[in-house]
């Protein structure tokens, strides 16, 4: 099989990491037409915004029929967990289809924190030491957070949008904690819950393009999950990522390669589990040794708004090779410049904020260099309104991360809109790697 060499693409999501996707894909020549469901203001400038949700496989599948989509490329996590690869391939009209992500087993490795766990276990992946936990055996988790040191890692299993992971450093209120969460803090994602050992270190995120036997790296990140600077306040989805990473050398990548990377990919392959897309691999550098905290089935955001704009080969490439079985034989090529990007974001976000305030200032405000990827926007008449929590970030690009970080500076400097905030230490934190 062999796909043509023009395609009309259907790109599924709607954040900063879809914009960033759709970039790339509208640099290749290979693009026929890109449509995007359901896509945001800056996704509807590079092409056609389709108002279905990325969950609603029914009529993904009209869109695809209608529109002649010769390929589908998913963005975020939830679709695949609910299995819309499975749904393509099981359907006669579209299993001929090629579709970039994992299959709903291999989707396990991001929609359950205890599979995931058990998967390193048993494929000798280095992580934290662990155990889980349901209200059948609550008092076993008491005794198990008993025998840990502070500070105290308690982990929702199933997906709960980035807030399922509550770090404590009191022992009373880790076993509090653990009863809200088994108690339905987090709903049915926080039926079960994966306590683990605390790891002291810097993270870093490795991303992996798969096959399901064969893999490229793509460049790796750092991201900044914190609200406030000092990376203190709650998690959030992301206020910044900076690629690459200084303290990730080539000694270090390939530890990450041997002892992380390669026996993943043969584990997905030994288990027979169908792997055609990204892992996100949620690394932590302790004391130049990495160790995983996290998988995620799909590109990272906002480190994706990095990543994206340094591959410089074709993406619909890379897409193909993937679904091909043919990743050993793509050449990726990566620039060396820096790429960093700093996230503005709703008063009030990760907890209650507006929406719908005129974002100003977005013609002018790119510095030589930078590009806005838009995260939670909305088209309303003929202005762009606040639409999430994430609205939109700044990437730039420069010889050093400096440099890059100034001109994302200028950019966001020149934005506004009612109760904008974005943090100005991005990147701080690296400069002694430098």
């Amino acid at each position: 099989m062999k796909l043509p060499e023009k395609l009309n693409i259907l790109l599924l999501g709607s954040g900063g990491r879809e914009h960033a996707i759709a970039a790339a894909i509208c640099r290749s020549p290979r693009l026929e037409k890109l449509y995007i469901a359901p896509g945001n203001a800056g996704t509807a400038e590079l092409g056609e915004n389709i108002d279905v949700d990325a969950d609603n496989f029914g009529a993904l599948k009209k869109i695809v029929l209608d529109k002649q989509i010769g390929m589908v490329v998913v963005g975020p996590e939830l679709p695949l967990v609910h299995g819309i690869v499975d749904f393509f391939r099981e359907d006669d009209m579209l299993a001929h289809l090629p579709i970039i992500g994992p299959s709903a087993s291999g989707a396990n490795l991001e929609g359950s924190k205890d599979f995931a766990k058990a998967f390193m276990m048993r494929n000798n992946i280095p992580t934290a030491a662990y155990a889980t936990f349901t209200r059948d055996n609550i008092e076993e988790g008491y005794r198990f957070i008993e025998t840990l040191s502070a500070p105290y890692v308690l982990k929702a299993d199933g997906l709960a949008a980035g807030k399922g992971v509550v770090i404590l450093d009191n022992e009373a209120e880790a076993k509090a904690e653990l009863a809200r969460m088994l108690g339905g803090k987090f709903g049915s994602a926080g039926s079960r819950v994966v306590i683990e050992e605390y790891l002291s270190g810097i993270e870093c995120s490795v991303f992996v393009a798969t096959d399901g036997r064969n893999y490229v790296i793509l460049p790796e990140a750092k991201d900044y999950k914190r609200i406030g600077e000092g990376d203190t306040g709650l998690n959030t989805g992301g206020m910044g990522a900076v690629s690459p990473v200084p303290f990730a050398d080539a000694e270090f990548m390939q530890k990450v390669e041997e002892r992380i990377v390669a026996p993943t990919v043969a584990g997905l392959a030994a288990e027979q589990i169908d792997y055609r897309g990204f892992i996100f691999v949620g690394l932590m550098n302790v004391a130049g040794d990495p160790y995983v905290i996290e998988y995620n089935v799909r590109m990272g955001d906002p480190e994706t708004e990095v990543v994206m704009p340094r591959i410089e080969s074709d993406v619909i490439d890379l897409f193909e090779a993937m679904y091909m079985g043919k990743v050993d034989g793509y050449e990726l090529r990566i620039s060396e410049k820096s790429a960093v990007t700093v996230m503005c974001v709703s008063a009030g976000y990760p907890e209650s904020y507006q929406k719908g305030f005129k974002i100003e200032g977005l013609e002018s405000a790119c510095a030589e260099g930078s590009v806005l990827f838009h995260a939670g926007t909305a088209q309303k008449g003929d202005d762009v309104v606040t639409a999430g929590g994430r609205v939109i970030c700044a990437t730039s690009m420069a010889p050093t991360m400096q440099e890059a970080l100034a001109k994302s500076y200028e950019t966001v400097g020149r934005l506004s809109y009612e109760g904008i905030y974005f943090r100005r230490d991005i990147g701080r934190d690296l400069e002694k790697y430098l």
